[in-house]
């Protein structure tokens, strides 16, 4: 890491009593800083994985490759969808940044740790990255527990969907265009791991948005999270396409179709949540976004959800202490009286 990225660092993760609510004179709360600081850094992650989506899937400029055309066969607008998925992104990351810069916070720079090699497919940008798309596990038991009556918060688990394991979900060189198969099963892979990512963002805001004091605050976590909450409604709908038709094989990875034969759990043209427990069992079922809770969508859980996924495959260890602690800081934070 080089001199100013350690600067940067020390300026960041100070320790975890400045984020326990304790004010001062800058009209923002240091536990409400602590949050929007884990924020930007998570869309900062974010901007940089729909990025690489985008660069290779997104609006094309001529003809669309193969990879745009799978993305097609899912919903004519997946491309179009995906860069302004991304566009949205990166509006948080710069927002939230510019916001605690105006506050006399100092934004959070992981500029230092783009060092990752990704897609050298035509299209993609030669530039170092924060994210690695090559090698992931994708969760998807959130397409299953958006389809239930149970809870996580309440203690339910749920099946995973599809078994995705150390797969690529963008093409790693020109070689994967070739064969229809193979490139659909990649947007295939990247259509469930959409809705696994803004699943994930959906929840953190919201059980970060419980522990904000200030309104100003509030303000901005439950906007920039119900913008969230509208990306994942689109990416359920397209992961559904990507199981509803005949079913394709690729390199031990089957995509079935869903609704042969049919199965409540399954369902590929559910949206919306189903009602399901919330707050107290004994309580009518209710349609609600889950989990909300620190223990499964936290500030720390979404960094080992996001870890365990392969997605900072190859980052290195001071990349790992530089997130946990910020992520660290923003659950220690508490909504003052």
């Amino acid at each position: 890491m080089t001199g100013g990225a350690v600067a940067m660092g020390a300026g960041m993760l100070s320790n975890s009593k400045a984020a326990l609510g304790e004010g001062f004179d800058r009209n923002l709360d240091r536990g409400d800083a602590a949050i929007l600081r884990f924020l930007a850094a998570a869309e900062l992650v974010e901007a940089d994985l729909w990025g690489q989506y985008a660069e290779l899937g997104g609006v094309a400029n001529g003809t669309p490759n193969a990879y745009q055309n799978a993305f097609m066969n899912l919903d004519g607008d997946g491309p179009q969808y995906i860069t302004s998925n991304t566009l949205d992104e990166v509006s948080h990351a710069d927002f939230l940044n510019a916001y605690l810069a105006s506050k006399g916070e100092s934004p959070v720079n992981l500029d230092a740790f783009r060092t990752l090699q990704g897609s050298k497919a035509t299209g993609a940008q030669n530039i170092g990255r924060l994210t690695n798309l090559m090698h992931l596990t994708v969760d998807t038991s959130w397409y299953t527990r958006y389809r239930s009556t149970t809870n996580p918060d309440l203690g339910a688990t749920f099946p995973q969907a599809l078994n995705i394991t150390n797969r690529s979900a963008i093409p790693v060189t020109d070689a994967d265009f070739d064969n229809p198969t193979h490139i659909q099963a990649i947007a295939d892979i990247a259509a469930f791991h959409f809705g696994s990512i803004e699943q994930g963002g959906t929840s953190l805001y919201a059980a970060l948005s419980q522990k904000v004091t200030g309104a100003q605050a509030l303000e901005i976590t439950l906007g920039i999270g119900g913008s969230e909450i509208a990306h994942f409604l689109e990416w359920v709908d397209f992961a559904g396409n990507a199981v509803q038709g005949p079913p394709i094989t690729d390199q031990g990875l089957t995509f079935p179709d869903f609704n042969d034969p049919p199965n409540p759990q399954l369902q590929t043209n559910l949206i919306f949540p189903i009602p399901c427990e919330f707050i107290n069992a004994n309580l009518p079922k209710c349609a609600v976004i889950r989990p909300l809770t620190d223990q499964f969508a936290g500030a720390q859980a979404a960094v080992q959800s996001l870890t365990a996924s392969g997605l900072f495959s190859g980052q290195s260890k001071d990349f790992f202490a530089t997130l946990g602690q910020l992520a660290e800081q923003a659950d220690a934070a508490r909504r003052l009286p």
